[in-house]
């Protein structure tokens, strides 16, 4: 709810703003969140399916708003998909939250392991946090 409502007072003409220093702009931190919920679940569970796949390659880890043809959704639809992820999200999770993953999933070398969805759930909400925290600051500044 923290990352809607911050989504929710960005500026039309800050959504594509990416002042020198900072690698992505709000449009590809709000779309990253939601993609990273979307791969981490079907990683975690091969049953899920990602809603939204062809965001995937715009905004997953290493992706930049640089790469980026005329085909890149709009602030509102992102912000339409984060207000819906959890209408799907959460009814797949619920039952499964103390069940071993499919697979262990590894972060970067071996930095992080998770094996349950609980631990994958901690994780996004901290990841998610991180990613807010940004999309307030990017807002605040002048363009």
């Amino acid at each position: 709810m923290y990352t809607i409502g911050r989504v929710k007072r960005v500026d039309d003409s800050k959504w594509d703003y990416q002042p020198e220093g900072f690698n992505n702009n709000i449009r590809w931190h709000a779309g990253h969140i939601f993609v990273i919920v979307e791969t981490f679940l079907q990683k975690s569970v091969k049953s899920y399916e990602p809603k939204y796949p062809e965001w995937i390659p715009l905004f997953d880890d290493g992706s930049s708003p640089s790469e980026w043809g005329d085909d890149v959704p709009s602030g509102e639809e992102i912000l339409a998909a984060l207000r819906e992820q959890m209408d799907w999200v959460v009814p797949f999770i619920e039952d499964k939250l103390d069940g071993k993953m499919d697979e262990p999933l590894v972060i970067g070398d071996d930095i992080m392991t998770f094996r349950t969805i609980d631990g994958i759930v901690q994780f996004l909400s901290w990841h998610e946090g991180t990613h807010a925290g940004v999309i307030h600051a990017l807002n605040l500044l002048e363009n």
